[in-house]
């Protein structure tokens, strides 16, 4: 099975380039674009499309409001940003709205592939800095009383998804497999009662 990709920017040089990449690689598939915002809204939510790579500054209404608009529309759809430069704030205003990670123009071919196959498997492509940041921003005295729920090997995956690891990265650092650090973030998901990995950071100070 292909994973299902869709790409909004309307900059024809860079659209083309990700398209020839992902229709030349194994595993992948893009048969549809856009240029602008509205056009995404009023198409994306008719097709069944796994990942959208979303440029943040388009003309018009801004990936960011994209976003906020299609994913109550698409939830199983996954929204990756596709940003000239990591700013910090768009990218974390994206990832408030929705949006499941990051990625820069500037990536190298493999690196984007990896994401996008990340980002389906339940990942959330993002630097570090970003998920502090978003654990940060929600910061408060009042620790949430789910999180009491969680076991300690849980409290120590979600303590790693702070810090920005992948899930290749922490079963490799606490010597488990991949499947299992799956099920452990399931069963977080489920005792936070969130439905991505933004959402449970947001619920780690609040």
């Amino acid at each position: 099975m292909k994973i299902k990709v869709s790409i909004v920017e309307d900059e024809p040089l860079i659209k083309d380039g990700i398209v020839n990449l992902l229709n030349s690689s194994e595993g992948f598939i893009c048969e549809h674009t856009y240029s602008n915002a509205e056009d995404a809204i009023l198409d994306i939510p008719n097709k069944k499309i796994d990942v959208v790579l979303m440029d943040i500054h388009l003309p018009g209404m801004s990936g960011i409001e994209c976003v906020e608009k299609l994913k109550p529309k698409c939830p199983k759809t996954q929204f990756v940003m596709f940003t000239s430069f990591e700013e910090t704030e768009n990218v974390f205003q994206s990832l408030k709205v929705g949006a499941a990670g990051y990625l820069t123009k500037t990536s190298q071919s493999n690196k984007i592939l990896d994401a996008i196959v990340d980002v389906y498997n339940g990942g959330s492509p993002m630097s570090s800095h970003i998920a502090r940041k978003v654990v940060d921003s929600f910061a408060s005295k009042n620790q949430n009383t789910n999180l009491q729920k969680l076991t300690k090997r849980e409290q120590e995956i979600l303590d790693y998804l702070s810090k920005g690891y992948r899930y290749k990265e922490i079963s490799n650092s606490l010597f488990l497999s991949t499947d299992t650090v799956r099920t452990h973030i399931r069963n977080i998901y489920e005792k936070l009662q969130v439905n991505s990995r933004v959402e449970a950071l947001n619920k780690v100070r609040n």
